[in-house]
């Protein structure tokens, strides 16, 4: 099956591994951006690296991790793994957001985060991207492409430790509405599909 181009997505989008590789390379320019940084440049490159990591990983965990456990051959522990990670680089950026970040605390926590960060993103396009582009439906794939930008729209703004799930992780943060947004948006694009 060819992808076909969604109007007003780039093509590349229309495939869901295509398009979450696309936002690991936001977020190794983001992690060295902040560490470029000092001040308030590094406040808001921090901001805009948490908000990003918060709506990839709750995309992930409510759509694509969820097909990938059913789709690809020996993808529970798969998947399992790749939350572990997850979970513990939520717990560094809820430490990280209560340090200076000019702080050397800061820069010595962060740089840790960020070489877990960037080992999660080659793990998880080893084996679970490389697998789902292998072993995915194209047209699935196409279709959690819809809704991973429907999750995006209203993921929430940062990423909360001890959850490992979309829902969980928007109803810790924003108001419950947000998270029936979210589970709605995502339903109806996979309904649709």
């Amino acid at each position: 099956m060819v992808p076909s181009d969604t109007a007003g997505q780039r093509p590349e989008s229309n495939d869901v591994v295509a398009l979450l590789k696309k936002q690991h390379e936001e977020i190794r320019v983001l992690l060295d951006e902040v560490l470029a940084h000092t001040g308030e440049e590094r406040k808001h490159s921090f901001r805009l690296l948490v908000h990003l990591l918060a709506v990839h990983e709750t995309a992930e965990e409510e759509i694509v991790h969820p097909y990938a456990r059913q789709a690809v051959d020996g993808g529970e522990p798969l998947v399992a793994d790749r939350l572990k990670e997850e979970e513990a680089a939520k717990r560094a950026l809820k430490r990280l957001e209560g340090l200076d970040p000019d702080a050397p605390e800061f820069v010595e926590e962060f740089t840790a985060l960020r070489q877990s960060v960037l080992a999660h993103a080659g793990a998880e396009e080893k084996y679970e991207f490389a697998r789902l582009s292998e072993e995915g439906d194209p047209a699935r794939l196409q279709l959690l492409a819809k809704a991973v930008r429907a999750a995006e729209a209203v993921a929430p703004t940062r990423p909360h430790p001890g959850t490992q799930s979309a829902a969980k992780n928007l109803l810790l943060g924003p108001a419950a509405a947000v998270a029936d947004r979210t589970r709605d948006a995502v339903r109806h694009v996979l309904r649709a599909g």
